[in-house]
């Protein structure tokens, strides 16, 4: 695949809307009324930054634009892995970008940030899978802004160092998104990511950082079973995860792994009452929650 457009600009006007006509009623979003998501895209195209809500056709991007918010996107915008799932391009990446943490910085200033997400694309090319950017940027943002920090770096290729770089740049948040039940895993998320290495990622971070919270991301309707969802559950919880979101996967384009099943806002509901009672200390379960979705108000801070 070619290498995609690195400055591509986000569409503020493109619909919101997954690989498909028959979407159940509850997954079926309003456009905002008004232009104020126009500032927050216009900002990220001068700023030349990605946002993971542009690219991952996120369904609740024109609201958290309207918000002035988004999910920053770092190390470009091409991946190296091509998981089922995701809707980022696959390909070869070009070279870190070293004046991104300062845009980032300037982009979570401007717009008012009380908190900043910043995940990536995988980059298995790196040594460090990408680590020491996500350190500069938590710096970064510190100087400029009084945000708190949430990261969501990829699996670091198994990489325990670069995990200790950005766990001892002491963000507010560590996420990382377990996405499926283990079964699943080859079949969604290709070969190289490890179920086990992501539960030891939540027991590294609680380890050496243990004031930094811990945070995972599951989707539902992959064609998993109950029994394996609760196991999911309770293995990310024994590993030292803290806080949890439950969403319904959504086809981003044709080329991308099929909806097995479309979870009813009820069984969401279920699934939270369960995660707490598990012993999660925060958790949001939707069909339109995602890993970033209203992440201030998770991490138990007042509302922005």
């Amino acid at each position: 695949m070619s290498q995609a457009d690195p400055h591509k600009t986000p569409n503020a006007d493109k619909p919101d809307a997954p690989c498909s006509q028959n979407l159940p009623r509850w997954l079926k979003r309003r456009v905002p009324k008004g232009n104020a998501n126009h500032f927050t895209a216009r900002l990220i195209e001068e700023l030349e930054l990605e946002t993971v809500c542009e690219h991952a056709r996120c369904p609740n991007r024109m609201e958290c634009y309207a918000d002035r918010t988004a999910t920053f996107l770092i190390l470009g915008n091409v991946c190296t892995r091509n998981c089922a799932f995701c809707g980022v391009p696959h390909g070869r990446p070009v070279p870190p970008d070293l004046d991104e943490p300062r845009r980032i910085a300037e982009a979570a200033s401007r717009l008012g940030l009380r908190h900043v997400v910043i995940t990536c694309v995988t980059r298995d090319d790196l040594p460090d899978g990408g680590a020491d950017q996500f350190r500069q940027c938590v710096e970064s943002v510190r100087e400029k802004t009084d945000a708190t920090i949430e990261v969501l770096p990829s699996d670091l290729g198994g990489n325990s160092d670069a995990l200790d770089l950005i766990l001892d740049a002491k963000p507010d948040v560590f996420n990382h998104n377990v996405e499926t039940v283990p079964r699943l895993y080859r079949e969604v998320r290709g070969p190289k990511p490890r179920y086990e290495w992501t539960l030891a990622m939540f027991r590294r971070a609680r380890e050496r950082q243990p004031q930094v919270k811990t945070k995972s991301g599951l989707m539902l309707g992959l064609g998993e079973t109950d029994e394996e969802i609760v196991q999911v559950m309770r293995d990310l919880h024994a590993s030292g995860c803290q806080m949890l979101t439950i969403g319904q996967y959504l086809r981003p384009s044709s080329e991308q792994a099929e909806v097995q099943r479309y979870v009813p806002p009820e069984e969401f509901e279920r699934w939270k009452d369960l995660a707490l009672e598990i012993g999660f200390e925060s958790v949001a379960s939707g069909p339109l929650v995602r890993s970033s979705y209203h992440a201030r108000e998770m991490l138990g801070t007042e509302e922005a």
